[in-house]
C-alpha cells in the first residue's frame, strides 16, 4: 500500500536549500533538454548555443547587460511583494504605465529644460505612474478582498490597449510617416549609452543601487520586519498591530513604482519613442517574475538571476537563427525553468515521505 506523507519542515538549512535550488535548475534544464531532443536538436549544442551567444562575446555580453537592467529593477520590487504574500504578477503593465509618463514628459516639457532635469523629471514620473498603476490592485485586495493574481494579471491587458490606443491615435507622431511610433524624444530627454554598446548605464547604476536599497529596506528596517511578518503569518501580523492596509499599499509602491523606473529606461534608453507594448518590453514584467524566484527573493542575489535570463533571451535569439527554432523557445525555456523551481521551492519547505509495503523513502 502506498501512502505519502507531506510535513513542513522545522528548520530550513542554508546547505539544503541550495542543494535543493541546484537540483531544481538541474532539473529544468534537463527537461528543457527533452523538449529539444522532440524538436530534434541536440540539448547540449542547443544550451552550449545560448549561452556562449550571450555570455560568449562581448557583443553578447553588452547585450545581455542592457536586458538585465529593467529585469533586477522589476524584481527588485517584486521581492518585496512576494515577501509579504502579495502576488503581483502585473509589472509588465506597470513597466508600460512608466513608459508612458516618461513619454508625456518628454514630448511635453524636456526641450525646454536642461538634461539633467529632465532625466530626473522622467525617472520621477515614470515611478509615480508605475506606483499609481500597482495601487489599484493592491486597495482592490485590502478594500474588496479581490485576488491580486487576478486583478494584476488583468491590468496587463489593459495596459497594452491603453499603450496601443495612444500610439495609433492622439500621440502618434507627425514625423514618424505612418509608422505606430510618437515623435522621438528631444535629446536632453535621451539617455546617455556606455561606450559602443546599448546599455543605459544611469538605469543601470539605478538598479543596481536599488537592489542594494532594497535589501536595507527588506531586512534592517522596520517596515520591512512588517512586510515579512505578514508574509509569514497575516493574523499574527493584525494581532501585533501591523498595519495591513497600510503596508500592502507601500508594498504596491515600491513594486510598481520600481517597474515604472524600468519602462523609463527602455523609452528614453533605447527606442526615444513610444510604441507598441511588445516592442517596448521583451516579457520583463512576466520574466523578472523568475528572477526573484531564483534569487530566493532577496534583491542582491536577483542582480545575478537577472543577468542569468537577460542571458536566456539574448541567446534564445541567437538559436531561433542558427537552429531555426520558433520564438515560443525562450518562453519556453524561462516556464519550465520557473515550474521547477516552484517544485523546489515545495521540497524546501516541506518534507515528503514515502510508505510503500513498509518501505519507507525520506525526502
Amino acid at each position: 500500500m502506498l501512502r505519502i506523507d507531506i510535513s513542513p519542515r522545522e528548520n530550513e538549512k542554508p546547505l539544503i536549500s541550495n542543494l535543493i535550488l541546484a537540483a531544481s535548475l538541474l532539473a529544468g534544464l534537463a527537461a528543457i533538454g527533452v523538449v529539444f531532443l522532440a524538436k530534434g536538436v541536440n540539448p547540449f549544442f542547443a544550451i552550449y548555443k545560448i549561452f556562449s551567444g550571450s555570455f560568449g562575446s562581448m557583443y553578447g555580453f553588452k547585450e545581455t547587460v542592457t536586458k538585465s537592467i529593467p529585469l533586477i529593477l522589476i524584481a527588485a520590487g517584486l521581492t518585496i511583494a512576494y515577501r509579504g504574500k502579495f502576488w503581483n504578477i502585473g509589472a509588465e503593465s506597470q513597466l508600460l504605465a512608466g513608459a508612458a509618463a516618461a513619454t508625456w514628459i518628454a514630448l511635453t516639457w524636456a526641450a525646454s529644460l536642461p538634461a539633467w532635469a529632465a532625466i530626473l523629471l522622467m525617472f520621477t514620473g515614470g515611478f509615480i505612474a508605475g506606483a499609481l498603476w500597482g495601487i489599484v490592485p493592491a486597495i482592490l485586495r485590502v478594500r474588496f478582498g479581490i485576488n491580486e493574481v487576478i486583478s494584476t494579471l488583468m491590468l496587463n491587458y489593459v495596459g497594452a490597449e491603453f499603450i496601443k490606443m495612444l500610439v495609433i491615435g492622439p500621440w502618434k507622431g507627425k514625423t514618424q510617416f505612418g509608422f505606430p511610433y510618437t515623435d522621438d524624444f528631444p535629446e536632453t530627454a535621451q539617455l546617455a549609452l556606455l561606450g559602443n554598446s546599448r546599455i543605459h548605464f544611469v538605469t543601470l547604476i539605478i538598479a543596481l543601487a536599488v537592489s542594494a536599497l532594497v535589501y536595507v529596506l527588506l531586512f534592517r528596517t522596520r517596515f520591512g520586519y512588517e512586510v515579512r511578518v505578514i508574509g509569514e503569518n497575516q493574523e499574527a501580523a493584525r494581532y501585533a498591530g501591523i498595519d495591513f492596509y497600510r503596508t500592502t499599499i507601500i508594498i504596491m509602491i515600491i513594486s510598481g513604482g520600481l517597474a515604472g523606473l524600468a519602462g523609463v529606461g527602455e523609452v528614453a534608453g533605447l527606442h526615444h519613442h513610444l510604441t507598441y507594448p511588445e516592442s517596448i518590453s521583451s516579457g520583463y514584467g512576466f520574466t523578472a517574475i523568475i528572477v526573484a524566484w531564483l534569487s530566493r527573493l532577496n534583491p542582491v542575489t536577483a542582480i545575478f538571476s537577472g543577468l542569468f535570463f537577460a542571458g536566456i533571451l539574448v541567446g534564445g535569439d541567437a538559436i531561433q537563427i542558427s537552429l531555426n527554432l520558433p520564438a515560443a523557445t525562450v518562453n519556453i525555456f524561462n516556464g519550465i525553468i520557473l515550474v521547477f523551481l516552484i517544485m523546489g521551492e515545495f521540497f524546501q519547505k516541506n518534507s515528503v515521505t514515502i510508505n510503500l509495503q513498509g518501505a519507507k523513502w525520506n525526502r
